[in-house]
């Protein structure tokens, strides 16, 4: 001990060097040591969800979740399957043992996904695995707001400018949008006109699935060059919609949709909406972590690129902060440090 004593005062600078160096090391490990405010116990376990709007619980238990529940059996480590069938939704979740990778587990699941397209009738979307989240992995929450902007183009800001961008930042695995009307094509057809011009409700349908896609027809050659043929026809802005044709009449005159129909933009009906304080309605933006992230780091990164996307945004929008997850660890080990003294 002695000889150890004496070698650490002979060489005190380079224990001093070594010691700085350790501290030093402890520091930058703690910033990266993932903190927080309650463990996440959740079981380890993929979702699969599907829509069927129109259907009971009873039929999207029958034609959904029955066919995904099915297609899951004997996947090996699974050690249960739960359910949920609501109007028109389905909910699956698939628990693995605990030892079992998470995306190994995924991957399972993604192979048997296309089984349940066959087993499931046709008009019902394929049911997809959710993100690999948890219920803790809403570690930021802010509202878009903008005077003179309607929620419709609130809702249309967040969903195709802020949220593209914020998905790009390490450790975000999805951002959810709530609140706001979400912006839709709306065709209000005239029975009258209907009948008028003699045309049954199922040919506008049909015109309007056949009337947006591109084709490509080959090519002309003359004078020893090529010319690509193509059609383009995809649909992008309202007057398109209105110009399709879906007939002739006696006269030979063509019958669009805008002879029958009123075409315009409308909202999806809605089943809820977003408020905050209950002082009216707000459009939400939900930042969900993937599953073994640092949240301390993550919520650095999503307020550095939120930044960034709001010098882009049109004038007058702003993205104003509504739930930090930080905050709450902050609190948490202030605390924790008071009732530990």
């Amino acid at each position: 001990m002695r000889r150890i004593i004496a070698l650490a005062l002979e060489y005190r600078f380079f224990v001093f060097f070594v010691t700085a160096m350790v501290e030093i090391a402890g520091i930058a490990a703690l910033q990266q040591l993932p903190i927080d405010a309650v463990p996440d116990i959740t079981p380890n376990q993929v979702l699969v969800l599907g829509k069927a709007p129109g259907l009971s619980p009873l039929e999207v238990e029958q034609f959904l979740t029955f066919p995904v529940e099915f297609s899951m059996s004997g996947l090996p480590g699974i050690t249960q399957v739960q359910s949920v069938s609501k109007n028109g939704l389905s909910y699956v979740a698939i628990y693995f043992r605990e030892d079992v990778d998470a995306y190994f587990a995924r991957r399972l699941v993604s192979e048997r996904l296309p089984q349940v397209r066959e087993l499931i009738p046709a008009g019902v979307s394929t049911p997809e695995m959710g993100p690999i989240s948890t219920g803790l992995g809403e570690i930021y929450q802010f509202k878009v707001t903008g005077a003179g902007y309607s929620p419709m183009d609130l809702r249309s800001i967040l969903d195709w400018d802020i949220a593209p961008k914020l998905r790009r930042v390490p450790g975000i695995v999805e951002v959810n949008s709530h609140g706001g009307e979400l912006k839709t094509y709306e065709i209000q057809v005239d029975s009258d006109k209907l009948m008028a011009y003699r045309i049954p409700l199922a040919t506008i349908i049909k015109a309007l699935e056949e009337n947006n896609a591109n084709a490509g027809g080959a090519y002309l050659e003359h004078a020893e060059q090529q010319s690509l043929i193509r059609g383009e026809a995809l649909i992008s802005n309202l007057s398109d919609i209105e110009q399709i044709v879906l007939g002739v009449s006696p006269s030979g005159t063509p019958i669009t949709v805008k002879n029958v129909a009123q075409v315009r933009f409308a909202p999806m009906v809605r089943q809820g909406f977003a408020t905050q304080d209950g002082k009216g309605e707000i459009v939400l933006g939900i930042a969900m972590m993937l599953v073994g992230e640092n949240s301390r780091t993550v919520v650095d990164d999503v307020k550095t690129r939120l930044a960034d996307i709001q010098k882009s945004l049109p004038k007058g929008i702003r993205i104003e902060p509504f739930y930090d997850r930080t905050d709450l660890v902050r609190r948490t080990i202030e605390t924790v440090r008071k009732k530990s003294r």
